[in-house]
């Protein structure tokens, strides 16, 4: 089974950037789809971003395009979220989760596997 662990949380001011990394254990990380989630105080949880196994296709909310990039080196068993551009409303706790048949979705219970999160906070 896998297990998924977040880090490169922290407190940035806006305009500024974060790397957030996604670091897997068990067997057969390279076969699963990642996706990043957040959820902001008082908000629902969303989708932020998604990338295949491969890397080859990745999909983004309309929210984050052209400035969040998802990217992920198996060898290291790790998915990357590079966060530029930052803006007070990209604060939230953020996830990284699993989906075992390598199909990238914004649906959230199509993820079988989730972390604890990360803090991100931006401040104005």
């Amino acid at each position: 089974q896998v297990q998924l662990v977040e880090s490169g949380g922290g407190l940035v001011q806006a305009g500024g950037s974060l790397r957030l990394s996604c670091a897997a254990s068990g067997r057969a990380f390279s076969n699963y789809a990642i996706g990043w989630f957040r959820q902001g105080p008082g908000k629902q949880r969303e989708f932020v971003a998604a990338i295949t196994w491969g890397g080859a296709n990745t999909n983004y909310a309309d929210s984050v395009k052209g400035r969040f990039t998802i990217s992920r080196d198996n060898p290291k068993n790790t998915v990357y979220l590079q966060m530029n551009s930052l803006k007070p409303e990209d604060t939230a706790v953020y996830y990284c989760a699993a989906e075992l048949t390598n199909w990238i979705t914004k649906l959230q219970s199509q993820y079988d596997i989730w972390g604890q999160g990360t803090q991100v906070t931006v401040s104005s």
